[in-house]
């Protein structure tokens, strides 16, 4: 149950009501904005809510237990802080959230309604939806480590203890969008890069990072193809560096890096396929006696 002001209670209860609701939005570097469905601009606890985004509350809802409740805010690109580069880039991405119910005629009398974080952010044209999750989605992240045969640490870091290199290069030939043909990397070997992380150094998309999708190289020839297209067309000329890509499977941590040791996964963990397969999982037959899978 939420607790009103005195004031804003009695405002509530009035026969008419001047009420807006106010958005802060806190971005992973730190800088906050703040937005409102109101037709003026308002500010409380130093953030200035600006009037002049167009966004407005649609769906919200609360669910029961531990799971995910949230709601989504509707928007147009406007000149207040947001923009297509902006949500492009992952500025936006985790960010957290919190809604005010505001008397707009004393923005003294205001409640906080709920916080969570920005989730998935939807664009066509010049306007966007951005989901907005509780706080309950903390407990759909994972946490600790599990039993899975992939690898649980993210490739370079402490846990995997690779140092990653990066190759530089520039563009020679581009669809625009996610293809990419760059010449300079072909003495890497074919897939190489797939699953790895390409950043524009130069060019319009200076800055703008995202995952490689596939990487073929062929009598030559070098084509990336890239998950996300880039804000702004890619341009011939424009530099970029590239980092290899893991699946996360042993033998590509032991073949491709020489990191088997450091490996953060469970290989020979038995999957469904080994205990339904071969004797029908009967125990103290074939691959079930407890013996050594090595032997």
């Amino acid at each position: 149950m939420r607790t009103l002001s005195p004031g804003l209670a009695a405002h509530i209860a009035g026969e008419a009501t001047t009420l807006c609701r106010c958005w802060s939005l806190t971005r992973r570097d730190g800088a906050v904005l703040g937005f409102t469905d109101h037709d003026r601009d308002l500010s409380f606890d130093s953030i200035l809510f600006r009037a002049n985004a167009g966004l407005e509350a649609a769906e919200s809802s609360s669910e029961l237990g531990f799971a995910t409740g949230g709601g989504e805010v509707l928007g147009a690109l406007a000149a207040s802080g947001l923009s297509e580069e902006d949500l492009s880039r992952g500025l936006y991405d985790d960010a957290r959230v919190a809604l005010w119910l505001v008397n707009w005629a004393d923005p003294g009398q205001r409640a906080l309604l709920e916080t969570g974080f920005v989730g998935e952010v939807k664009r066509s044209d010049s306007n966007f939806t951005a989901e907005v999750r509780g706080l309950g989605k903390a407990f759909d992240e994972e946490r600790g480590r599990l039993y899975t045969s992939g690898c649980s640490a993210d490739l370079g870091d402490a846990r995997c203890g690779v140092t990653l290199t990066s190759s530089s290069a520039t563009v020679s030939a581009t669809d625009g969008r996610l293809s990419i043909t760059a010449p300079a990397l072909s003495g890497l070997a074919d897939g190489y890069l797939g699953g790895g992380r390409l950043v524009f150094t130069a060019g319009e998309n200076a800055g703008f990072a995202t995952e490689i999708r596939s990487h073929r190289a062929d009598d030559g020839t070098v084509v990336l193809q890239l998950w996300q297209a880039a804000p702004r067309p890619i341009a011939i000329g424009d530099a970029f560096t590239a980092q290899a890509g893991c699946d996360k499977r042993f033998a590509t941590c032991r073949d491709k890096f020489g990191n088997g040791v450091n490996f953060r996964g469970f290989p020979h963990l038995p999957g469904n396929d080994f205990i339904i397969g071969g004797t029908g999982g009967n125990p103290g037959a074939g691959p079930f006696d407890g013996g050594s899978l090595f032997r």
